[in-house]
């Protein structure tokens, strides 16, 4: 299963992220989506979970703050703010069986901490904080989980 992550889009979906998200089975949107029209048009891709952030105050009624779903033998937590990703001490090797997406920070990260991984896609909206522009994508297998960040500039 193919995952398309996005966060922060502040109203603008970009052309970039129709080529990156092109065949994923779901997008998951971490939050400041800034427009129902960016959850409409991202749901011409393909189906979509999205979170209210901060600043999503008119859409507060229409999208959760916060997540929790199982999905592919694995349990999602999608919010828009994650205070700090803990730091590693067990065995990468451990499969991951929890998966947090958030955004917020506009910095992507792609952590994998015990059986969970931590990902944030960055900011994928109008540019601000010298942040880069990116989406992010997941693949779901059997006993593999693996995220990437892909730069749309």
């Amino acid at each position: 299963m193919d995952i398309g992550v996005i966060s922060d889009t502040h109203g603008l979906v970009r052309p970039g992220v129709y080529d990156v998200f092109e065949g994923v089975d779901l997008i998951l949107h971490a939050g400041d989506i800034g427009s129902r029209d960016v959850v409409i048009e991202l749901e011409a891709i393909a189906p979509v979970k999205a979170v209210a952030g901060n600043v999503d105050v008119d859409l507060a009624n229409l999208f959760p703050n916060q997540l929790i779903f199982d999905l592919d033998g694995r349990t999602f937590k999608l919010q828009h703010i994650f205070h700090s990703i803990p730091d590693s001490g067990q065995s990468t090797s451990i499969p991951i069986k929890k998966i947090i997406i958030f955004g917020h920070s506009h910095q992507p990260a792609n952590e994998k901490v015990g059986d969970t991984l931590y990902f944030n896609p960055g900011s994928a909206g109008p540019h601000r904080h010298n942040t880069p522009v990116c989406v992010g994508k997941l693949t779901l297998e059997d006993n593999l989980v693996s995220g990437g960040i892909v730069h749309l500039e």
